[in-house]
């Protein structure tokens, strides 16, 4: 497939195919239960991307999104109770 067919592809794709898209690379399968192949996973992952860059899909809705978390307390530590802080610690072995 060259460039500018991807692009065109990418330009000319609906809402309800990137969603279809999307479950297809979640589910490493397609609709009908076919698996999909490496090369359709890849494929189907960038047209994914790309569509969610193009169309501005908000970052926590995208395909591989992990939300920063740390134990309920916020990014820099803030909020970590004694007895969590403590815990580090007693894994290692009270080094």
């Amino acid at each position: 497939m060259s460039d500018m067919t991807f692009e065109k592809m990418i330009s000319q794709m609906t809402p309800s195919i990137y969603t279809s898209l999307k479950q297809a690379v979640a589910l490493r399968k397609w609709p009908d239960g076919k698996l999909l192949t490496s090369e359709q996973t890849r494929l189907c992952l960038e047209a994914v991307m790309r569509y969610e860059v193009e169309n501005r899909v908000p970052e926590e809705a995208r395909v591989g999104y992990l939300q920063q978390r740390t134990c309920g307390a916020g990014a820099d530590g803030s909020g970590v109770s004694p007895e969590m802080a403590g815990l580090g610690r007693d894994a290692t072995g009270g080094r």
